[in-house]
């Protein structure tokens, strides 16, 4: 389902309604919430909604599981960080318990740290299936989301649900959940906002591209839903309502 809004700042606040919901209903159906957070610059208002009323007081933080979809292989201090723009928006404001915040560490080897995060997310989900009751994610201009780059081995991934990317562009290595991991969620959530996103999105939407060359058409929850939230220049070459 593809949502379109009128700017970014709608498109933040659709996604800080929805993190808010989607966590009642969690708890009140499981006990638990469990969220894989995105990077990026576009979630990052939401992240402020989030801290804020009435947000701060309608989620059931206490309850509240925060993982990460991807990580970039950077000091924990570091700006790039994507755990560290997380904290410094929500997580430090929220009411949500330390041990209830579970960001991607790459202090060792990036395979040794992808290696980690897989075991905590087995050991979290023991019955063989990461279903993350909410997944945000991001789009790329060259169709990448999480840290799942066009033409990197990751995209062949099958078995593991966290792995290692090394990204040439950047001279740098991630972390990243898998596809196969994404797709195990009941719900998939991809924020995109700008002009700039509107040539990929609108060749990812309508055209039959290769997930190699675009890979966030990887993404299809097995049992679970898939929402766009969008903005109205991202969505410049879709013919859709605006809502």
């Amino acid at each position: 389902m593809i949502r379109i809004f009128h700017d970014a700042e709608a498109v933040s606040l659709a996604a800080a309604e929805l993190f808010a919901a989607e966590a009642r209903q969690a708890v009140q159906a499981r006990g638990r919430f469990t969220i894989a957070l995105a990077g990026g610059s576009t979630p990052r208002r939401s992240y402020e909604l989030l801290a804020q009323d009435p947000f701060h007081k309608l989620v059931p933080w206490q309850k509240t599981h925060i993982f990460w979809g991807d990580e970039r292989c950077v000091p924990a201090d570091d700006p790039r960080n994507n755990a560290l723009m997380a904290y410094r928006t929500l997580l430090d404001h929220v009411p949500i318990p330390p041990k209830q915040v579970h960001p991607m560490v790459c202090d060792q080897s990036p395979q040794q740290a992808a290696a980690a995060y897989e075991a905590l997310l087995r050991d979290f989900f023991p019955d063989g299936h990461p279903r993350f009751d909410l997944v945000l994610l991001g789009l790329g201009e060259n169709g990448h989301t999480a840290s799942l780059f066009p033409g990197t081995a990751v995209l062949k991934e099958q078995q593991r649900w966290v792995a290692e990317v090394s990204v040439a562009e950047e001279g740098m290595h991630r972390l990243t959940l898998t596809a196969a991991a994404i797709n195990q969620a009941a719900l998939v959530v991809f924020l995109v906002s700008g002009s700039v996103k509107a040539p990929i999105l609108g060749k990812l939407l309508k055209e039959a591209e290769d997930p190699r060359i675009i890979p966030a058409r990887l993404i299809k929850p097995v049992d679970g839903g898939l929402l766009w939230l969008v903005d109205q220049d991202a969505a410049r070459q879709l013919r859709q309502r605006k809502e």
